[in-house]
């Protein structure tokens, strides 16, 4: 089955279904709101065909056309955008008529700004629908008009006692006859005709009243700031199980240890419960270094007390290359989600390092960019040719840094250095 007008117009079975009424429907119903709206444009124009007119002539334009001029513009530029939302918003519901997919309209911020609004693509894109339709219908109505007009003629002309045709003037009666067959045969010509023109109206609604470009803008805003919604979220959940482990597991496994090492002081070294209290002992320590490890690497305490520098020196002092930290423009504190993205890149970005790049130094250079910009560069003297098809957590990073609306830069050619750009 077709879902628009066009498709079925190439149907065989076009004339017996219910498209060339629909096709109708549809016309008469843009009728209602075009003709007035045709009839103020060409009111509001009517100071430039004067004009034109005069200019043909060999006249001059007095001033008070000018005047009439500027103001049919600037009505089109004021008024024009506030009839053409609602307009688009009707000539949707007309469209469906003709047109069974949806057609999305243009949607805008819950916040936005009227002034936004008002110089949206999408609104001006509906003002042009305007312009287009009121410049269309007049001609088109006078050519529709006229060729109804043959047309009932031609059915009704046996029953007229004279009539018209050109220069010919024809006899009612039984000699029309054949004129009256030849408006018959016209009748499925005149149902295609309609459907044609319905169907181009339909075709330029959906161009201009559809989602414009500016709509899909908004959306991909949406999507970015609830992307970064989403990293707020992870980080606050992040310092979340940081606080219950420090505070609470790690709080309860150093006391466990302390006991342990009391009890072990207290039991006699011949004793048989002193080689697994040694043990048990010897555990708890091992288990408060991995604890210890992994509340770090979930969020490190520096990070958030000391700032990014610190934290980045101390990821530096724990890394197996040794790595050179120069953050001597970096005075004051930056946004929380720009200095834990920092961090956590620098971290991969050295992990990185370590395992593949065969490195034996490592730079990281820390550099403002604007009031809340933030320049993270990572070079190393590896050898180069890193690529994130081959799993090297490079796909990870730019994720990360997407995440906050960053931007990462990777320069790594075959046998090195290789260049990690962040800008935050």
């Amino acid at each position: 089955m077709n879902d628009h007008l066009a498709p079925a117009l190439k149907d065989r079975r076009y004339l017996f279904t219910s498209w060339p009424w629909r096709a109708a429907g549809h016309l008469a119903t843009v009728l209602l709101f075009a003709v007035p709206l045709a009839f103020v444009f060409w009111l509001t124009m009517l100071p430039w065909l004067i004009a034109g007119q005069r200019l043909i002539a060999g006249n001059h334009l007095g001033l008070i056309v000018f005047l009439f001029m500027a103001l049919g513009l600037g009505l089109i530029g004021t008024v024009g955008p506030v009839v053409a939302l609602p307009l688009a918003a009707i000539a949707r519901r007309c469209l469906r008529l003709i047109d069974g997919r949806p057609l999305a309209a243009p949607r805008h911020p819950a916040n936005a700004h009227p002034r936004d609004i008002l110089f949206a693509e999408s609104t001006w894109r509906a003002v042009l629908y305007g312009v287009v339709l009121s410049l269309v219908t007049p001609p088109l109505m006078v050519l529709g008009g006229a060729l109804l007009a043959l047309q009932v003629t031609l059915l009704v002309s046996p029953w007229l006692a004279e009539w018209t045709l050109g220069d010919v003037v024809i006899n009612g009666g039984p000699g029309s006859v054949p004129f009256m067959l030849l408006g018959i045969v016209l009748i499925p010509a005149g149902l295609y005709l309609a459907g044609a023109l319905a169907a181009a109206h339909g075709a330029l609604s959906r161009k201009l009243l559809g989602n414009s470009g500016d709509a899909l803008r908004n959306q991909l805003g949406e999507v970015a700031q609830s992307r970064a919604r989403l990293a707020d979220a992870f980080d606050a959940e992040r310092r979340r199980i940081e606080r219950d482990l420090h505070d609470g597991a790690q709080h309860r496994l150093t006391s466990l240890t302390l006991h342990l090492g009391m009890a072990r002081l207290d039991v006699p070294a011949d004793s048989p419960a002193a080689a697994p209290l040694t043990q048990a002992h010897d555990q708890a320590k091992e288990l408060m270094v991995v604890l210890r490890d992994l509340v770090h690497g979930i969020r490190p305490q520096t990070l958030g007390d000391l700032g990014l520098p610190a934290a980045l020196w101390e990821l530096a002092a724990s890394s197996p290359v040794p790595v050179a930290v120069d953050a001597a423009e970096l005075l004051d504190r930056l946004p929380e989600r720009i200095e834990t993205t920092a961090y956590f890149v620098a971290a991969e970005a050295l992990t990185n390092v370590a395992k593949h790049a065969h490195a034996t130094s490592v730079q990281i250079r820390l550099t403002r960019s604007g009031h809340e910009g933030l320049v993270l560069e990572i070079q190393d003297d590896g050898r180069g040719g890193a690529d994130p098809a081959h799993g090297s957590g490079l796909t990870g990073l730019a994720d990360r840094v997407a995440a906050v609306d960053g931007k990462l830069l990777l320069a790594s050619p075959a046998g090195g250095p290789t260049l990690l750009r962040v800008e935050l």
